[in-house]
């Protein structure tokens, strides 16, 4: 039975707690670093620049393509992303980025895109001529591409493209596309050559098919069937790539290119381009990072089903014995299922760090995945079933929800460096961000962190305890969510100021009124557009999508960054049958959390006897749920990972049926 409340702490407290969470956030960001590695900018201006398309790491080799092996051991090289607007990107769409800065066609880009039709090309911003050169079928034109560079011109030279890996010719046309990067290297003084000016090569695309109509139609994520391509930048001579846009060592976009060549003559864009120029980082090899970041991006969605799906099927056994009333009658059976259900999305924070071990080396990488995931998770089991905290029923349950939250904020707070290459991480081919929390992560923690928090309430009795957690919890999950170091989430914060400050009001025994919501709303739009101010501040380069959000609200494209997300949350609920039956779901869910006596949920109910606040975190949750679907572009995904969350952990810390049946009677 719940303890008698104690007095609620004074309202004038709870008014002074905003304005010291946003000064922590504010002296957290001024001492924190960028994500960024360490990296250095070229300074000579970019010459040449080698197009084509269809050219992966794994096709570099100094046997098989001399010419390009020569030219990345002299040039900063990366893994690079061409996503474009488009399911599948083509190389007409890359090659008209490449002058662009925006992802694909503009003239056939959906209009919530948000990219300028009619394209502008960026290089006429340059204080040099341009001289473009088709030499897709045959030898470039040494002499032209020579007056070109005599002249001071920039030259952009197309060398043709490598077919499907399943094409048998694709040898032949790796070999012939060697020697066209060969012939005009030596039109620009040779390859070893100590004055060859600036050269980029880049791999516009992974596609090149003879009919791009019949690939290229919309859709609200690329495709991952394509792998990422191969850029180099003899500016950086051997360093590893990195930009501002994906603040990941050996990892780099393709509207970035761009950005480099503008930076490098010291031009700015017309408009606003979302690129950023190439960086060089110091890395011990960083030609074999780019073939690691190749090779896990285009092995990582095959593994992931069997290596997560393996464990998790521990959970669905332990679901079905704690909610099928036969089976929860028996007490040791019972203790099993409520074991499998809280220990089984320990494997959501194990494969965040899976890139830890390079698995995708392997013979066998979906074998040495689900290792990987079986290993971290049985380490993690144990804590979570061997501590003094197993004597309690939401102890064990606690635990491993407040071990899920502190992984994932961990990994975000150490500037992203594990999850590339991991199954629910960054995913470098899709593209859609490279650091941070992304929302699934996002809906990940909120779950985690407010089943911590119910778990709690079940032995802390005073309201001035339940508010201190809370505000404690809410407040680490909001610094490390909004910080640009660290969760650089722009929506997170919108989320989580209502939903935390919602329960630390519930909690404390204070009558809830409309203006405390309406506080509550406005005290993280402030927090969120403060922390992005600061972060335009700092240089360019060093920017988040935080900061650029300010760029785009100076340059009055806000609306159409609004239309542009929610078209894209629309087109992800409606587009993905598995995930609209999640959303159906997961009203109902809401619906039968908020009202179990209605419904008669009866050991829902039983709970929210035992523990009052029970039912104030499921208000939270629900909040933050829908709050956190209406502000960011992917919803869906954020939905999705809070009922998976709660689906395992809410079945565990309910009360056996006869419990149920002693207190609801």
């Amino acid at each position: 039975m719940p303890s008698d409340p104690l007095p609620p702490p004074s309202a004038r407290r709870l008014r002074a707690l905003p304005g010291a969470l946003l000064a922590v956030l504010i002296g957290a960001l001024l001492l924190i670093p960028s994500p960024a590695a360490r990296a250095d900018g070229g300074d000579a201006p970019v010459r040449l620049v080698i197009a084509t398309a269809g050219l992966g790491w794994e096709d570099v080799s100094a046997e098989e393509t001399p010419q390009l092996q020569c030219l990345a051991d002299r040039s900063g090289v990366g893994a690079m992303n061409t996503t474009s607007s488009t399911v599948v990107s083509t190389k007409r769409q890359g090659m008209e980025t490449l002058h662009s800065g925006y992802r694909g066609l503009a003239a056939e880009a959906p209009r919530t895109s948000g990219i300028p039709d009619p394209a502008t090309d960026q290089w006429e911003q340059l204080p040099v001529p341009t001289v473009e050169i088709d030499a897709s079928q045959q030898d470039a034109p040494a002499a032209e591409i020579g007056e070109a560079l005599a002249s001071d011109a920039i030259v952009q030279v197309d060398v043709g493209s490598v077919p499907d890996h399943a094409d048998p010719d694709r040898d032949r046309a790796l070999a012939a596309l060697d020697a066209r990067v060969g012939a005009v290297l030596d039109a620009a003084g040779g390859c070893d050559a100590a004055d060859l000016p600036r050269t980029l090569l880049v791999s516009v695309a992974a596609t090149d098919p003879e009919d791009p109509e019949e690939v290229e139609s919309t859709g609200a994520v690329a495709s991952r069937t394509v792998g990422l391509q191969v850029a180099m930048d003899s500016g950086h001579p051997g360093q590893a790539l990195t930009t501002g846009s994906t603040k990941q060592t050996g990892v780099v976009v393709l509207t970035d290119v761009v950005a480099t060549v503008l930076d490098s003559y010291g031009a700015s864009p017309d408009g606003l381009i979302p690129g950023q120029p190439f960086r060089g980082t110091d890395h011990q090899d960083p030609q074999q990072l780019a073939l690691d970041r190749s090779q896990a991006a285009a092995a990582v969605d095959a593994a992931t089903v069997p290596a997560l799906g393996s464990w998790f099927v521990l959970g669905v056994i332990g679901i079905v014995i704690t909610l099928v009333p036969a089976l929860a009658r028996r007490p040791r059976l019972a203790a099993v299922g409520r074991a499998l259900a809280a220990i089984a999305p320990l494997a959501l924070p194990v494969s965040l760090f899976a890139s830890i071990v390079p698995w995708w080396r392997a013979e066998h990488p979906v074998l040495a995945l689900t290792g990987v995931v079986w290993a971290g998770c049985l380490a993690l089991s144990a804590v979570v079933l061997g501590g003094p905290w197993r004597r309690h029923r939401a102890g064990v349950v606690g635990v491993s929800a407040a071990l899920i939250a502190a992984l994932i904020l961990g990994e975000s707070a150490l500037g992203s460096r594990f999850q590339l290459s991991s199954p629910l991480g960054a995913q470098p081919i899709s593209g859609g961000r490279f650091y941070g929390l992304s929302n699934h992560l996002f809906g990940m923690v909120l779950a985690a962190s407010l089943m911590a928090l119910l778990c709690l309430f079940t032995v802390v009795r005073t309201p001035r305890g339940r508010v201190l957690w809370t505000l404690v919890v809410g407040g680490i999950v909001a610094v490390v969510c909004v910080l640009p170091s660290m969760g650089a989430d722009f929506g997170s914060m919108l989320a989580t100021i209502p939903a935390f400050g919602l329960l630390a009001l519930l909690v404390s025994g204070i009558r809830l009124r409309l203006w405390h919501v309406l506080a509550l709303g406005a005290g993280g739009a402030i927090a969120v557009l403060g922390v992005s101010l600061l972060d335009w501040l700092r240089p360019a380069e060093d920017r988040t999508h935080l900061g650029r959000f300010i760029d785009e609200l100076l340059s009055g494209e806000l609306l159409s960054v609004v239309v542009r997300k929610l078209a894209q949350n629309v087109a992800m609920t409606t587009g993905y049958p598995a995930l609209a039956v999640v959303m159906l779901g997961a009203v109902i869910a809401s619906v039968a959390l908020l009202m179990p006596r209605r419904l008669r949920w009866r050991r829902l109910a039983a709970l929210d006897a035992a523990t009052p606040s029970a039912h104030a975190v499921r208000v939270a949750l629900v909040v933050g749920t829908w709050v956190g679907y209406a502000v960011n572009d992917t919803g869906p995904v954020l939905v999705a990972s809070i009922v998976g969350i709660w689906l395992c952990l809410l079945p565990a810390v309910l009360p056996s049926p006869e419990e149920s049946r002693t207190v609801t009677a």
